[in-house]
């Protein structure tokens, strides 16, 4: 028997914090997402322990300053893309400049020179990382995605899907529905 699962990595990552936290009796509030202020002072080997205790989860305590503002432009455009509560329609520009109270183009540098890709780029495969969850999970058209996700067209979701991938929206969606078939007569 195999179950299909479908992920809210927020909500994991949220909870394994609260968790985690908790269980070192650290008094805390979480500011934003990926950042965390602790209310009370704690011994660098309290902090060690609870840094290896969430690294096998894929949580890691950053503490290079460059490092820091590119993991909350990451995380800012991840909120922008994932987040329905957001307005995907307003410029990207605009949105990380007044998330995180910086210039886009101070933002812009410092992603590229920190990540040597482009915050542009960025956005572009977590874009088509959501297609292929939409894809994958929901009951959405492709022209309901390119809506979804401020696309100007669907040609255009198309080509930056076939760039980043490979292969066009349509080739994924029956390679996806061939597995499940697949699946589902094993």
């Amino acid at each position: 028997m195999k179950l299909f699962l479908k992920f809210d990595f927020t909500k994991i990552c949220n909870v394994i914090l609260e968790e985690k936290l908790k269980a070192y009796n650290f008094k805390y509030r979480q500011t934003s997402f990926g950042e965390i202020e602790l209310l009370e002072k704690v011994s660098s080997q309290q902090l060690g322990a609870f840094h290896n205790s969430v690294k096998d989860y894929g949580i890691y305590i950053v503490e290079d300053a460059k490092k820091i503002m590119v993991e909350k432009i990451k995380d800012a455009i991840m909120d922008m893309i994932f987040n329905e509560q957001n307005d995907i329609n307003v410029k990207t520009s605009v949105f990380l400049s007044e998330k995180l109270n910086q210039s886009y183009s101070y933002l812009s540098n410092l992603f590229s020179e920190t990540t040597f890709t482009s915050i542009e780029n960025f956005i572009i495969l977590q874009k088509i990382e959501y297609t292929k969850r939409l894809l994958t999970n929901e009951e959405l058209s492709l022209t309901e995605i390119a809506y979804k996700l401020n696309y100007s067209s669907v040609a255009h979701l198309s080509k930056q899907f076939k760039n980043t991938t490979g292969i066009t929206p349509s080739a994924f969606q029956r390679i996806i529905a061939k597995r499940k078939d697949n699946r589902m007569s094993s």
